[in-house]
């Protein structure tokens, strides 16, 4: 499995996109964004969806250098459009307009229809913890997508629809971002690029019946992936359900529907925040969320060997590890990006 730093694989994903036709400045925001996905240990959103991207641009799916299309506004609300560009650059200029709002009046909420791959929403609740605000945000697959079935059926009805929440302390932020489905589709595909089945409790096949086949995905007759929860199922389904909703109602865009294709292009996003300094006070918001993380924390472990973690943990520590490491990429992944870069003319960096 080759390897490569994160500043090799950073300059590699902005030169593959730049070749692609992705003005420079938006090329090197998607590749960060990607390749810090794959730092935090989420290569279901890392690298992987680099030629996915490419192929979109290729298709005309997507759109590098459009604006961010403003529809309405209002003094804490920001409805946009993104014109099929750049998720991850769109919604940055999402928070970029939000931010200030805020801050000015305590709570902001956005949305975004017509947007590509947003990536790891985490990514944008760990800025906004950086400048001492809470978030809340989630995305569907803009109607497509339809991954999940509900509990006890055979056919998708809704995309993986992942929420994320983030609080800041006076340490380290409190990050939680996980799809309501049993794994992310990402994930599911990238056992699939690597030829290996996936761990038990995610899919069905077509027939409903449980499978470690990533390939039911993919091919016909379609699988599904479960919601999570195990055997309370209907608890991630329902979150889901009311996810999909919210994104795409409030958006403009797209819920999930019968029409849409069963692979998703984009997303519609919603996102709201929180100044705490002008609810009851940045001082005490920071010494309580403190408090309760370190309490968490002290928790006497039933293993020793693994101490208590939480939401946003994970992330730290594998990027911890991979900055010193490097960055491992699947065979099977390799090949797909070495295959793009081949067709782009870009050089391929040295493992």
């Amino acid at each position: 499995m080759p390897t490569f730093s994160a500043e090799t694989l950073s300059t590699f994903a902005r030169q593959v996109f730049e070749a692609a036709g992705v003005p420079a400045e938006e090329a090197a925001i998607v590749a960060h964004s990607l390749v810090d996905a794959n730092l935090c240990g989420h290569d279901s959103h890392g690298i992987l969806r680099a030629p996915q991207y490419v192929g979109f641009i290729q298709e005309g799916k997507y759109r590098p250098g459009v604006p961010l299309e403003v529809i309405r506004e209002t003094a804490v609300v920001l409805a946009a459009d993104a014109g099929w560009g750049l998720g991850q650059v769109q919604t940055h200029r999402l928070l970029d307009q939000l931010l200030p709002k805020a801050k000015r009046h305590g709570i902001a909420a956005g949305t975004l229809r017509h947007s590509g791959h947003t990536g790891r929403l985490g990514e944008y609740a760990e800025r906004a913890a950086a400048e001492q605000l809470a978030l809340f945000a989630t995305v569907n697959s803009h109607g497509a997508g339809r991954r999940v079935a509900p509990p006890g059926g055979t056919e998708g009805r809704i995309s993986t629809n992942p929420i994320c929440l983030g609080v800041p302390t006076a340490v380290a932020p409190v990050v939680l971002d996980f799809g309501t489905s049993a794994a992310a589709e990402g994930k599911v595909r990238s056992y699939y690029q690597k030829g290996e089945p996936t761990p038990e409790g995610w899919l069905l096949n077509a027939a409903g019946q449980p499978t470690t086949d990533p390939s039911v995905l993919y091919t016909e007759p379609r699988g599904t992936i479960l919601p999570f929860g195990g055997p309370q199922a209907y608890k991630g389904f329902g979150l889901g359900l009311l996810l999909d909703l919210l994104a795409g109602g409030l958006s403009g865009g797209l819920c999930s529907h019968p029409d849409s294709p069963l692979a998703g292009v984009g997303n519609t996003m919603l996102m709201v925040l929180f100044e705490p300094a002008l609810f009851a006070g940045l001082e005490h918001f920071l010494k309580e969320t403190t408090r309760l993380t370190e309490y968490v924390r002290s928790c006497p472990p039933a293993d020793p060997s693994r101490p208590i973690t939480i939401p946003g943990d994970p992330e730290r520590l594998t990027k911890q590890h991979r900055l010193q490491a490097g960055i491992p990429i699947p065979e099977g992944t390799w090949e797909l990006l070495k295959k793009t870069a081949e067709q782009l003319g870009v050089r391929l960096p040295a493992q």
